[in-house]
């Protein structure tokens, strides 16, 4: 009897010791994991904004020549010329339909009806890129965009734009944003159906990122000049816009085709990118 009971004890005793383990490690060390603060991937960072959510990829910054002297080039993109970039975030998308209503309360009826046109619209719906819209305009979306999150979100620069289509550190030297096949990667004139097409509903560049040749043109934050490669001190009043769009021929969906427009001007073929510093 004397035994059983020294064993009761003892089986009593470890039971309450690991009990008291358990109670010490869910309430110390798990509760303490779990507030830990959580590690982002600094590849990517994900932006909610009144529930619809985009992500900005990192590109990671260097040197890359910039421009394009092959017999299909024009003379404003010469001559080729070594460019650094520092690393930015830049947006997988262009901006959608949604993204501009949620920010600006206006739709792409409502900036047609502002550019005075009364033609049919080129692609309508949530996920569609946001088109008719100018530079000026631009400036303002994100002036609202950046009051609403905290952020500083601003357009790419020409290289900038340039460096992450051709896909940043990771060049393959393709003649579009990540193929040398058109139709792989872009909406143009010849697959579009005279409309712009949801976003992400074409192959990726090497980046992640979609729809940098085709579907619509992007703004950039650069004045433009015809000679900016050899002067950069000339500007015309004019801003730089890239990448083609769904009624571009090919030529013009080049990574390096540089076109340029007043920056009050609306139309049915040009959007934007949003980027940000780190």
């Amino acid at each position: 009897m004397a035994n059983n009971k020294s064993f009761s004890n003892i089986f009593l005793i470890s039971g309450t010791f690991a009990l008291l383990l358990t109670v010490i490690y869910r309430f110390v060390f798990y509760d303490s994991y779990q507030e830990a603060p959580r590690v982002l991937d600094t590849e990517e960072l994900c932006v909610t904004v009144k529930g619809e959510s985009f992500v900005m990829k990192l590109v990671e910054g260097g040197v890359f020549q910039m421009g394009n002297e092959n017999y299909d080039a024009e003379s404003d993109e010469k001559p080729i010329h070594n460019v650094t970039v520092n690393s930015f975030y830049l947006c997988e998308i262009e901006v959608t339909q949604k993204l501009w209503e949620l920010v600006m309360g206006t739709n792409v009826s409502q900036q047609r009806d502002l550019a005075g046109h009364s033609l049919p619209l080129r692609g309508v719906g949530n996920s569609y890129p946001m088109y008719y819209v100018s530079w000026n305009d631009c400036q303002e979306f994100i002036q609202k965009l950046n009051q609403q999150t905290g952020k500083q979100f601003r357009l790419p620069t020409e290289a900038e734009w340039e460096y992450a289509a051709r896909g940043g550190k990771h060049n393959n030297c393709f003649q579009y944003a990540g193929s040398n096949v058109l139709d792989n990667v872009a909406w143009h004139s010849l697959n579009s159906n005279t409309s712009t097409h949801p976003v992400k509903s074409k192959v990726a560049n090497g980046l992640g990122i979609y729809d940098m040749s085709g579907n619509v043109w992007e703004w950039c934050s650069d004045l433009y000049s015809s000679n900016y490669y050899s002067n950069p001190a000339d500007n015309e009043i004019k801003r730089v816009i890239r990448g083609g769009s769904w009624y571009s021929k090919a030529s013009f969906c080049r990574i390096t085709k540089r076109h340029k427009l007043k920056p009050d001007y609306r139309d049915t073929c040009y959007g934007f990118r949003l980027a940000m510093d780190l």
